[in-house]
């Protein structure tokens, strides 16, 4: 692979399979594709082409692999780590795949569906919505977000504790290799055990391996019954004896339980317009209840009513409040789908997505706390998350009246404390988000040596002249 910018003449070779029209170059237009979203990342890039066929995606790789050009797959953007940015020098050339947004087939018996890899997160709800289906991938970034970096991320956001992961919720590909050619693996099959899973290893690839320009969705029948709750506890360790009764209780119909300290609700009240604490008193921890059954919104009022009951009885539960309405419901997970970005206007912010076993998250919360603290006098620790399957959010915002540039600064640091203990805990340093540029290299020292060795043999069968996505996720 070259890393020299591509030559004009190279550059109108690319430009001429997708047209002129969509080859973009104007540095206006190209640059909000250059940074990540947190403005951690800053690339360079000749040029960004849109397909808007399989085929173009093809001829653009083939002619990536002849020629030694790094291509950086993208879609909405709205990656944490990275992984979507390209690098530095200006050699890497972005595919865009905004073209490339249709629904192709909604197959509401077998609860199906066959999208481009383009296709916006959002308009696919709406599209299983006008067939009496869900698709129960739900993320904050789900109007820009799509679905092939969802994929490429092994996304998992709010729904994870009910219906699993992107991986989880993913039936078929259709993936470009690196050669140009086309895998065609889009099977409606839940049950297919013919050799090798292909399809697992372009999930959670982060565009290292392929192209997801197709994939085949599972689709959910709509549930009938469905509320929210909002209750305020004195601690995390109340929190997750209030799951455990939840799990008991509610079973499979428990779609949502999500942790916030105070100061996460302080942030959103303060800085993102309309959101409002449903509770009269602080608290020092809150849960978001989601509950939704299949057969009428009766027996879910009646599950959470019980469920809320048994918490105030035990002394888990201090106060909460039950949505009397749709609106309502939409209101209390704006507010925790809002918390990351109301830390903005608090100044700097260092972030973690990790995942610890659930039976352990009091302890690790208490311990990251105490070790953050010490390190860094009057930091703000903002950790919240999934506690239904073990992903926190431990974000961290600069003391009141800190540098922001020398807090950030710090951010290397503090992820080797926070990660450090969620190793002890048996945990994960990437829950969610992947890890494209901004975990690779810790990638490398906390994996065994025969794991990273399988994935660079994996990653040079698929990618022999390294073209795809370099510098993301493994260090060749």
């Amino acid at each position: 692979m070259s890393s020299s910018a591509p030559s004009s003449d190279l550059l109108e070779r690319f430009a001429a399979i997708v047209s002129e029209k969509h080859a973009v170059r104007d540095p206006a237009e190209l640059a909000p594709h250059l940074v990540e979203n947190r403005g951690l990342y800053h690339g360079a890039s000749p040029m960004l082409l849109k397909p808007g066929s399989v085929k173009e995606v093809s001829a653009i790789l083939k002619l990536a692999s002849e020629t030694g050009t790094a291509i950086v797959p993208q879609t909405g953007n709205t990656g944490l780590v990275g992984g979507q940015t390209p690098r530095e020098g200006g050699s890497d050339i972005i595919l865009s795949l905004e073209r490339m947004n249709r629904v192709r087939d909604i197959d509401p018996v077998g609860n199906t569906m066959i999208v481009d890899g383009g296709c916006i997160l959002a308009d696919v709800h709406k599209a299983a919505a006008e067939h009496g289906r869900m698709f129960p991938l739900s993320l904050g970034s789900e109007g820009s977000c799509r679905i092939a970096g969802n994929l490429s991320t092994n996304a998992g956001g709010t729904a994870v504790l009910a219906y699993g992961n992107m991986r989880q919720l993913c039936l078929g590909l259709e993936v470009v290799l690196p050669t140009g050619e086309i895998w065609n693996g889009l099977r409606r099959l839940k049950k297919d055990n013919t050799g090798y899973d292909l399809r697992d290893l372009f999930i959670g690839a982060e565009g290292t391996l392929g192209v997801i320009t197709g994939a085949v969705l599972k689709l959910f029948p709509r549930p009938l019954g469905h509320q929210v709750a909002f209750a305020g506890l004195q601690s995390v360790d109340d929190a997750l004896t209030l799951f455990k009764n939840a799990s008991g209780l509610c079973g499979t119909a428990l779609t949502g339980f999500e942790l916030m300290p105070r100061i996460g609700v302080e942030f959103t009240t303060r800085h993102i317009p309309g959101v409002r604490d449903p509770l009269e008193t602080a608290h020092p921890w809150y849960v978001l209840i989601d509950i939704s059954t299949s057969d009428s919104a009766e027996t879910a009022d009646r599950m959470m009513t019980a469920l809320l009951e048994q918490g105030y009885e035990a002394g888990l539960i201090q106060d909460a409040a039950i949505a009397s309405s749709e609106a309502q419901q939409k209101a209390i997970w704006h507010m925790r789908e809002s918390m990351s970005d109301a830390q903005k206007p608090e100044g700097g912010s260092i972030k973690h997505d990790v995942s610890v076993p659930v039976a352990q998250i009091p302890q690790f919360m208490a311990e990251a706390e105490k070790a953050v603290v010490a390190a860094m006098p009057g930091a703000r620790v903002c950790a919240f998350g999934h506690m239904g399957d073990g992903n926190i959010h431990y974000n961290i915002s600069q003391p009141i009246g800190a540098d922001k540039a020398e807090f950030i600064g710090r951010w290397r640091e503090i992820n080797k404390i926070v990660h450090g203990l969620v190793l002890q805990h048996g945990g994960s340093i990437s829950a969610e988000h992947g890890i494209g540029q901004l975990k690779r290299d810790e990638l490398a020292t906390i994996r065994s040596n025969i794991e990273m060795d399988l994935m660079r043999r994996i990653k040079t069968a698929f990618d022999p002249t390294g073209i795809m996505n370099p510098g993301k996720v493994l260090k060749i």
